[in-house]
């Protein structure tokens, strides 16, 4: 199979919906293996609080692009689309299929449609200044200074996501190249199926609180205490991820447990909020299935089998 026309499978969604659980079983189907679409499963050590797959469902299927860095590299969205890509080829080559599963719109999104993400190794110092710019005067004025220098990109980004103003003015600061104008898409580089998972969400919602009751009792705490004590600060990037400095505060004495814990199931509420900005329930390009519904799993499976059986002429598969 060519890269064009090799089927891709992405399975996409709100957080614990299920779509894990989902691309494991769809990969013992139709002979896949897993691509992570998640920005928080590369890092090492991090395992509880992003909710890795266990090395049990690993072992079953390969997955890929996790655990692959330190918790103190800066893993962008370049990086990532040139790995998942080596990956997808080479899985083509190898005549199977890739069940792209995860989370964040920009690495989804950036795959399936061959978004092209400026290679601009980042600049430790320069976001530090500009880490401080906002702390002082605000993230508004940080995005006022992008929109001074690329009008485009700062329509798209919300002035409240300090991390994507810098980087994007990052890319202009080093390259004098506007963001807007380095990225670019060769749309239809997979024939690719696009799952969408969606349930109730009030049930969403306590999936998510009881799934977090667990993390906490499985150790996530003592998780977050190793990190620390591995030297990786509440600053870095990975610990971005939803609970961490929460937990950090809590270890250094900043909140109780119990306040902890609350932040991040309120702040686990919107973050599966913002997943249906990047995945729409108006998105002609998601087929979408209510996952609590029991005949879901059969219908999905045979929309898997119907796309993969027009690009692959291999009964092995499918």
């Amino acid at each position: 199979m060519s890269k064009r026309s090799n089927p891709l499978i992405a399975i996409v969604g709100p957080t614990a919906v299920g779509k894990s659980s989902l691309a494991i079983k769809l990969a013992q189907s139709f002979h896949g293996e897993i691509v992570n679409g998640d920005s928080r499963l590369v890092y090492k050590y991090m395992d509880i609080g992003t909710d890795k797959p266990t090395i049990q469902n690993r072992n079953s299927i390969p997955h890929h692009l996790i655990d692959i860095v330190e918790p103190d590299y800066t893993y962008n969205l370049s990086t990532y689309l040139n790995d998942a890509s080596k990956i997808t080829d080479t899985l083509s080559h190898e005549c199977k299929i890739p069940f792209l599963v995860g989370g964040t719109g920009q690495y989804i999104w950036g795959l399936v449609h061959g978004f092209r993400s400026p290679n601009v190794a980042p600049n430790k110092h320069l976001r530090i200044n500009l880490e401080q710019k906002a702390a002082e005067e605000g993230s508004f004025k940080l995005w006022e200074d992008l929109k001074f220098v690329d009008e485009v990109a700062a329509s798209r980004i919300d002035y409240r996501n300090v991390r994507r103003v810098i980087r994007a003015l990052e890319v202009y600061m080093e390259t004098g190249i506007p963001i807007s104008e380095s990225q670019g898409s060769d749309r239809n580089l997979y024939r690719s199926l696009t799952i969408g998972l969606t349930m109730d969400r009030t049930t969403l919602y306590q999936n998510i609180d009881d799934r977090i009751d667990r993390m906490i009792a499985r150790g996530w705490v003592e998780e977050v205490r190793n990190l620390l004590d591995k030297g990786y600060n509440e600053n870095l990037s990975s610990m971005h991820s939803i609970g961490y400095r929460d937990i950090a505060r809590y270890i250094n004495g900043q909140l109780t447990l119990g306040e902890a814990v609350t932040k991040i199931k309120v702040d686990t509420h919107k973050l599966a909020r913002s997943q249906y900005s990047w995945f729409k329930p108006s998105d002609n390009n998601i087929i979408w299935f209510d996952i609590s519904n029991e005949k879901s799993y059969t219908m999905i499976l045979e929309s898997a089998k119907g796309h993969i059986s027009k690009h692959v002429n291999d009964s092995a598969i499918i």
